[in-house]
């Protein structure tokens, strides 16, 4: 007899029906096999040792996919009966919709006197949630236990096997992931956009206006909209000569009051926290990275000791793309909002919102306080002060959510003036803030902007026309938090996996954060980058991913089955890879690397002259490591220098006056400005180099905080403002 081994059961069958019966066909059906590791084993046999005395078995772990998949591989290490099963339906579904599926195989080890076995779910620490779950026990949810099982062989497949790749070809220490490749592809295309970004000038006009006769202190502000009624776009006023015609026709001219508009304007909160949002906010308010705020949220979740209280739970699970918000916390943020509030701030309705997600039902509720009585002032002693300020946060906004809108007094007005040659309208608008509403305990950035009381055809008077420059502005660099959006808005990832990616990023070097907090491609993070867009466009494809993400959520639902998801992905992924290994050579890396150094280095991609190494004179060669591309003797190893591969400022070193100064940075992550020519020349400078000399005394001038340049000599005094050019995107 021959053995076939394919890796479906469809596949077997088919194959089976054109050989002889001298062939017997199998499949391995394409499954991972779970071990337990040496690591863990002590615990698994304690936890067999306890399951063995026990009469019924509880599994409490999370409600999310990874905590579901969790409760399985319970049932399976410990050799549990799985408890009253949704694992029926799954069948059914296997069986029904998807011919051809192997049924679950039952675990191995059955312990010998086999409890009963209960899953339980709750979505908060409390006595009450933990009492209503044990009263509610659940089967295993095979359908959540697939996703999770699919993302993460999906994650394992890919991961380990480009890894392996890009060391081979390129340099020790890299690493590729199906998520993490995808997100560090955003920073590096905003980072191009920024690079390639062309500034355009264009000029408003804008006209302070009073009443007639009224003092100066009730004059505003207003901007020029219209020319003989018909509307004009951002770069209708392209230089300063149209501006400046603009304002040469008003000279004299005759104002009034063309409309006023006035009505109330009524603002509503912000849906209650998910993952990513809260992420967001934590990040933009509070300056807390997404892996520290999931730390800190995990601890308030688990249980912070309140003193006599002993251990509570201060807020609900935290990994949730859901929006919904409980009946029983709704009435208790009523009743906490008319208590500390008045009753004006409440809503004789709870508001609700609609979750975004998809797959949100897997999540029960939003991110909110276990207690909304539970003020964060009256806790503030027993958490330490991140603890607070991120408590705070979340009961802030929960209850916002539910506290009456803030009721705004909106006046819009239009100007017009009859100039010499044309008729111009100038528009001007304001807002004061009549009730707060939530505002009270959710302040957003807003300022009253008053305008006097006027009516159409009241005559104005003009104390100035002034023309103001403005240059259009790149898309701004990506923060931590504005990633995640990013991440949530393309459909990449999982609540689950937002803090994870970023801090993976971060932690391979492939992206820093630069003293303004903001996101960064390192030349390492771009070249690895660039390599996978070229040979493996499809794992850092955006729209690919997100597409396999939504198939993810369809396996959660019971929609898809996972194993053919799995095959269908790995297939070609790991026919292009083995093609990839016999057609891209070292060499043909060495040039990409080269090129990319070249552009490193301030040059378009041409060759570069060698330069000489400082120690023997021979040729220096571009090298790369996990860290980027740097210079390294060609005489190696009989010579082992090295210099680092900065990028260049086009500015002569003042000191050798031989190098170049370039961009380099500690490792501390800190951008410092050197020689090239490090170590012959130790010429370096904290602050950026404008490329200008002292008129005082010769020394470079520097770029300074508060958009000031000066000297950096330090015993010259010599210092003057930047261009005042206000930008706006």
């Amino acid at each position: 007899m021959n053995l076939v081994i394919v890796e479906s059961p469809t596949k077997a069958k088919t194959i089976k029906h054109f050989l002889g019966r001298q062939y017997s066909v199998k499949s391995s059906y394409f499954k991972p096999k779970y071990v337990v590791s040496k690591k863990v084993k002590p615990t698994v046999d304690e936890l067999k040792a306890a399951a063995e005395r026990a009469k019924t078995v509880i599994l409490a772990t999370d409600g999310d996919r990874e905590g579901e998949a969790i409760a399985w591989h319970l049932t399976q290490a410990l050799g549990l009966e799985n408890p009253k099963s949704q694992e029926t339906n799954h069948k059914q579904i296997q069986n029904s919709k998807f011919p051809g599926l192997a049924k679950a195989k039952p675990r191995a080890g059955k312990i010998q006197n086999s409890p009963a076995v209960e899953r339980i779910v709750f979505h908060e620490i409390t006595k009450n949630a933990i009492e209503e779950a044990l009263k509610n026990p659940r089967g295993i949810n095979m359908q959540l236990v697939d996703a999770q099982q699919a993302r993460r062989i999906l994650d394992r497949l890919v991961g380990y096997k480009l890894s392996p790749f890009l060391w081979r070809k390129v340099a020790s220490g890299l690493s590729a992931g199906r998520v993490q490749s995808v997100a560090v592809r955003l920073v590096v295309e905003r980072e191009r956009e920024i690079e390639k970004f062309q500034k355009q000038e264009y000029w408003s006009v804008e006209a302070t206006l009073r009443k007639e006769n009224a003092p100066p202190a009730e004059a505003f502000v207003a901007s020029l909209t219209k020319q003989d009624d018909k509307t004009l776009d951002k770069f209708a006023l392209p230089d300063a000569d149209a501006a400046q015609a603009v304002a040469a026709d008003l000279v004299g001219a005759r104002w009034q009051v063309a409309e006023v508009e006035r009505k109330e304007v009524r603002r509503t909160p912000p849906p209650p926290f998910t993952t990513s949002t809260l992420q967001q906010a934590a990040s933009s308010r509070l300056h807390i990275s997404a892996r520290e705020t999931m730390r800190l949220a995990q601890q308030l979740y688990e249980g912070i000791r309140l003193g006599d209280e002993g251990e509570v739970g201060l807020i609900t699970y935290m990994r949730t793309d859901s929006t919904n918000l409980s009946q029983e916390f709704l009435g208790a943020a009523r009743a906490t909002i008319d208590r500390r509030f008045g009753h004006a701030y409440g809503l004789p309705q709870p508001r609700r919102y609609r979750t975004k997600s998809k797959s949100a039902q897997e999540a029960h509720e939003a991110i909110r306080p276990t207690d909304p009585n539970r003020d964060p002032e009256t806790i503030k002693q027993y958490l330490a002060p991140r603890q607070y300020r991120l408590y705070q946060l979340i009961w802030q906004r929960a209850l916002a959510t539910q506290m009456a809108a803030a009721v705004f007094d909106a006046t819009a007005l239009e100007a017009e003036a009859r100039g010499k040659a044309h008729a111009w309208t100038f528009r001007a608008s304001g807002s004061v803030l009549m009730f707060d509403g939530f505002l009270k305990i959710w302040p957003l950035s807003s300022k009253d902007v008053l305008l006097p009381p006027l009516a159409k055809n009241d005559p104005l008077a003009a104390d100035d026309v002034s023309p103001q420059q403005h240059f259009t502005v790149p898309p701004p660099r990506y923060s931590e938090a504005t990633l995640v959006k990013a991440l949530e808005e393309h459909g990449i990832g999982r609540p689950s996996t937002y803090a994870p990616t970023i801090s993976t990023i971060q932690d391979r070097g492939y992206v820093e954060r630069d003293e303004q907090k903001q996101l960064r491609p390192t030349q390492i993070g771009v070249l690895v980058n660039d390599l996978l867009v070229e040979h493996f466009p499809k794992i850092v494809d955006i729209q690919f991913t997100a597409k396999m993400e939504d198939e993810l959520d369809q396996i959660a639902e019971g929609k898809m089955p996972w194993v053919p998801v799995i095959r269908e992905f790995y297939g070609p992924f790991k026919e292009n890879l083995d093609e990839k290994y016999q057609t891209i050579s070292k060499e043909k890396i060495a040039e990409h690397i080269q090129a990319f150094a070249n552009g490193a280095n301030g040059a378009d991609g041409a060759p570069a002259e060698p330069q000489a190494c400082g120690k023997c004179g021979k040729p220096m060669v571009v090298k790369i490591g996990r860290f980027g591309p740097f210079l390294a003797c060609s005489g190696f190893p009989e010579c082992r220098n090295t210099k680092p591969l900065g990028k260049s400022l086009d500015v002569k070193c003042p000191k050798c006056e031989k190098g170049d100064l370039v961009i380099k940075r500690t490792k501390t992550k800190k951008t410092f400005y050197a020689c090239d020519q490090y170590p012959t020349c130790d010429f370096a400078l904290w602050d950026k180099p404008t490329g200008e000399k002292c008129p005082q005394c010769g020394s470079l001038l520097v770029e300074k905080r508060g958009k000031k340049i000066a000297c950096s000599n330090k015993d010259c005094n010599y210092a003057k403002s930047q261009p005042n050019k206000t930008e706006e995107k």
